[in-house]
């Protein structure tokens, strides 16, 4: 297997190579292949980008089938059958049987970009400057998503200080029976709390580069009632979470809110191609034309798989339904293997929602043992959280019941001799 020219020339901020040191070569569903033959079981899934699978028939024909008729392939925003065809997907699918109603903003085609131009409306919209984020969270490192990520490892590397965001305790950050709710209410009713005046509230509802931290529904719901309360936008990041992860199309559907705002991406293409969109209720569209703008704003391949996502698994409840039956056996197994470490004397947990889950091992080291074993026995995991210590599942939500069943059976193993 040949890596000199990728390590000679590729820069030094590389991260998942050092981790997954073979070449790929082809992917199906939740099976990647290295050049020279080996079989892995993908729970990464491209950090929630592959959530319908690599190479998905369906998604894989609607492709080939525009790129042969000679369709669009990009087109700033001007309009397109392709973006069309993707609106009304939207509209039909999605948002219409949820009762929704937002209109759509096409940004970069990055997570990060959508947050940009969300916590940017949301300061022309209420004409302040401060967005309230919280611990753990994770936005996006270019300069406006990053003042209000957490992690200081993305922080530090800015070369300036990341401005514009205050931080206030995500959920249980404080521990069990410490109200955060509370807490920022009391920030905002006290001018003397230090707290500016925000424009927007973003949030995860389950935090994933954080560590797997899902916000309780009460939480949400009180967060949301508080954000009307004091006139405060907000703003959902379901860029992680979002696409049927948590086992809702939306995150924020378990919590039965209306976000002012909704950030997308990941795996809105569905496909693996870049796209990212904001929603915005259609009063808070006070964008004048190109205020926001960018070469790639609606990447027109994106569309064509994206579409024909929505049609073929949200046009009905049956995936929904399989996503969470899915979740509830990762689930159960996180939890034998996290009740098993505590029986040898080791703090373990699991948490998540979904097909979002983790095992947090209290420990980077002793996490990146458990996945840099199951790598050498085939099956891609990663780590997350603030020292890297949850061994995060993020397959895909196609997964077969008998590759399920394989990755969990090797965590269970490996975790075991990790943590004897």
């Amino acid at each position: 297997m040949n890596t000199q020219i990728l390590e000679q020339m590729e820069s030094e901020v590389r991260t998942y190579s050092r981790s997954f040191p073979t070449v790929f070569t082809k992917a199906q569903n939740a099976h990647l292949f290295t050049e020279d033959g080996k079989r892995y079981i993908d729970f990464l899934a491209g950090a929630g980008v592959l959530n319908y699978g690599h190479n998905h028939p369906v998604l894989k024909k609607a492709l080939i089938d525009y790129i042969s008729s000679d369709g669009i392939i990009h087109g700033l925003d001007m309009w397109t059958s392709a973006k069309r065809d993707f609106l009304e997907a939207l509209e039909e699918v999605i948002l219409k049987p949820r009762g929704l109603d937002y209109k759509v903003h096409f940004p970069g085609p990055t997570g990060t970009n959508a947050v940009e131009a969300a916590i940017r409306l949301a300061r022309k919209v209420s004409g302040r400057h401060n967005i309230v984020s919280f611990t753990n969270g994770f936005h996006g490192v270019t300069m406006g998503a990053l003042a209000t990520t957490g992690n200081a490892k993305f922080r530090d590397a800015a070369g300036l200080p990341a401005q514009g965001a205050q931080f206030v305790p995500y959920d249980g950050y404080m521990g069990e029976g410490v109200d955060t709710v509370a807490y920022l209410d009391k920030l905002l009713k006290d001018s003397s709390s230090g707290l500016d005046r925000p424009a927007a509230v973003l949030v995860e509802t389950v935090q994933g580069e954080g560590g797997i931290n899902p916000a309780s529904i009460e939480w949400l719901q009180r967060l949301d009632a508080l954000c009307k309360e004091h006139k405060i936008l907000l703003i959902i990041d379901d860029i992680q979470a979002g696409c049927g992860r948590t086992g809702k199309f939306f995150s924020f559907e378990h919590a039965d809110i209306v976000p002012d705002i909704v950030c997308n991406s990941k795996s809105l293409s569905a496909s693996g191609v870049p796209f990212a969109m904001v929603m915005m209720r259609p009063e808070l569209d006070e964008w004048k034309p190109s205020q926001y703008n960018g070469t790639f704003r609606g990447h027109a391949l994106a569309f064509v798989t994206g579409a024909a996502a929505l049609r073929h698994f949200w046009s009905d409840n049956k995936f929904e339904r399989d996503i969470q039956r899915k979740g509830r056996i990762v689930e159960e197994r996180f939890q034998k293997i996290a009740a098993k470490a505590r029986e040898n004397g080791f703090a373990a947990h699991e948490k998540g929602r979904g097909l979002m889950r983790g095992i947090d091992v209290a420990s980077g080291e002793l996490a990146d043992a458990i996945t840099s074993r199951c790598f050498e026995q085939g099956l891609i995991i990663e780590t997350s959280g603030h020292s890297g210590q949850v061994v995060k599942c993020l397959c895909p939500l196609t997964i077969r019941d008998e590759d399920l069943l394989e990755a969990l059976d090797i965590i269970e193993e490996n975790a075991a001799a990790v943590l004897r």
